[in-house]
């Protein structure tokens, strides 16, 4: 919590007004002894949905994301896990706080149950989804698999998609492409071209050319407030912010 609130004073303080969004995605990792799967080893922080938020709770963004199914996250024995009860309670805390979530999709599956909330009331309009591409072994980074989901998609949402590694940038142009937002970053990628490293500016300014070059522009952040409309109360610094 200490490390959210100095971050989060930070950007708070400065001069420039980015739209603030959370991860909320720590709390689902499970590593299992392959030959005693009910033993769980080091690397596990496994928790239930409410236990995932309380800088949410505290902090106010305007965005947390939630991660909406389970998968095996690479190689090896470690899972990560969000059950639908899970979902459900952890999306009903988030809308009572009033902060939007970014539902994030690693797979068909994933859509599949995040549209399903959406039609249960748990998400409010518009839904902003992620679609995540390439993170093993989850939604191969295949554009005819974004096709797909972005076609799987309710009326109305709002959508960005990214890819990993060296398909970040070329990505980029394809959520355009596609008809959504994009997003770029160092979580992601950490080149700017091959062997040259990256800082999340550089990522963020050659995204911007990307975008202006598909005869798109990007959003300020209060128009990406109006696009998403991003409602939240911000506490006041004598609360916690």
């Amino acid at each position: 919590m200490a490390h959210y609130r100095e971050v989060v004073r930070i950007v708070r303080e400065s001069d420039v007004d980015p739209v603030l969004n959370l991860t909320a995605g720590m709390g689902g990792d499970l590593v299992i002894d392959p030959q005693r799967p009910t033993d769980q080893l080091d690397g596990t922080d496994l928790v239930n949905a409410v236990d995932r938020l309380p800088h949410v709770e505290e902090l106010r963004p305007e965005i947390c994301t939630i991660d909406c199914g389970s998968l095996n996250f690479g190689e090896g024995s470690n899972l990560y896990v969000s059950t639908p009860d899970m979902l459900r309670e952890g999306a009903a805390r988030i809308q009572e706080l009033g902060v939007t979530p970014e539902m994030e999709i690693f797979d068909t599956g994933n859509l599949w149950f995040a549209n399903v909330m959406v039609e249960e009331g748990l998400i409010d309009p518009p839904p902003l989804y992620q679609l995540c591409m390439g993170i093993p072994y989850g939604a191969p980074a295949d554009p005819r698999l974004l096709r797909t989901m972005v076609d799987m998609l309710p009326e109305g949402a709002e959508f960005t998609s990214f890819a990993l590694g060296r398909n970040q940038l070329p990505w980029a142009a394809r959520s355009v492409l596609a008809g959504g937002h994009v997003r770029v970053g160092l979580e992601d990628n950490l080149y700017l071209s091959k062997g040259v490293k990256a800082t999340n500016a550089q990522l963020t300014e050659r995204a911007v050319g990307i975008v202006e070059s598909l005869g798109e522009r990007v959003a300020t952040p209060d128009e990406a407030r109006e696009i998403l409309d991003l409602t939240v109360q911000i506490p006041s610094a004598g609360k916690g912010a």
